[in-house]
């Protein structure tokens, strides 16, 4: 039992080898060196590190850009009962829903 299951690794192992050469073979083609002269302008892909050596991860929520592009929230006068002073500029559209038996009007108010 003990040969049947190193003669299956060794298969197993040998088919891994062909795909991982087969593999090679594919991504040396599309590969090639590259030659610059002096003078010429390349575009170099930098990856920030941190103070160790590690490369940063650019996790989900990882600022991007700059935060010039972000506005400040208004801010709202709130009354003792934190209510507020909502003034309505003009009604954009009116539709009425019929439930069971009841008609509720609405009223989209911009």
């Amino acid at each position: 039992m003990v040969a049947e299951t190193t003669e299956k690794i060794k298969k197993i192992r040998e088919r891994i080898l062909t795909a991982h050469s087969r593999q090679k073979s594919y991504a040396d083609q599309r590969r090639k060196p590259l030659e610059f002269k002096v003078g010429e302008h390349v575009f170099l892909r930098v990856t920030p590190t941190t103070g160790i050596g590690r490369a940063i991860k650019t996790k989900k929520l990882n600022p991007r850009s700059d935060m010039a592009h972000v506005l400040e929230p208004e801010t709202v006068k709130l009354r003792e009962n934190l209510t507020f002073q909502v003034t309505p500029i003009r009604i954009d559209d009116t539709s009425v829903k019929k439930l069971r038996g009841k008609e509720v009007q609405l009223v989209k108010v911009a």
